[in-house]
């Protein structure tokens, strides 16, 4: 009975991790499609400096855009590695890539680039669940071994 337990306690929170991921997902895209709308490049004045690779000043390199890329990919990763990846490679990638997620979210508050109210509504609530992710996955304890139930065993 308590190997059931474990294992299911070990799923859900598997399950759970994934969903967090997903949620932080749809909180960095609908803040992404936002800051579209109100974007000052997107101004007449400004249309040509950032045609000639410049948001403000930060140039866009296509090393810029596969630095945010990657760092993308990383979160969209989470979702069906938070699923698939053994306790311990489980535990450390929500942590590590979770607290990489901190920091680049951190970051981009300190530019004046995308200082708008609904970007720090978004990134506070991003950075919420992505502390409460790294909390998560910290305070995971190891199952038990011997998880799977041989023959001639009953879950009840």
């Amino acid at each position: 009975m308590k190997t059931t337990n474990k294992n299911t306690e070990m799923r859900d929170r598997k399950a759970m991790l994934s969903l967090l991921w997903i949620f932080v997902m749809f909180n960095f895209t609908y803040a992404d499609i936002l800051t579209l709308y109100f974007n000052i490049v997107l101004h007449k004045e400004l249309w040509k400096l950032f045609q000639s690779g410049y948001v403000g000043s930060v140039h866009i390199t296509q090393g810029f855009v596969l630095l945010g890329a990657v760092l993308l990919e990383t979160s969209i990763a989470m979702v069906l590695l938070s699923r698939i990846l053994k306790y311990r490679a489980n535990r450390w990638a929500n942590i590590i890539v979770g607290v990489i997620q901190i920091v680049a979210n951190v970051q981009s508050l300190t530019g004046p680039l995308y200082w708008n109210l609904y970007y720090a509504f978004f990134a506070a609530i991003e950075i919420a669940c992505l502390l409460f992710i790294v909390w998560y996955a910290w305070t995971w304890r190891q199952p038990e071994e011997g998880g799977a139930l041989t023959s001639g065993q009953s879950s009840l």
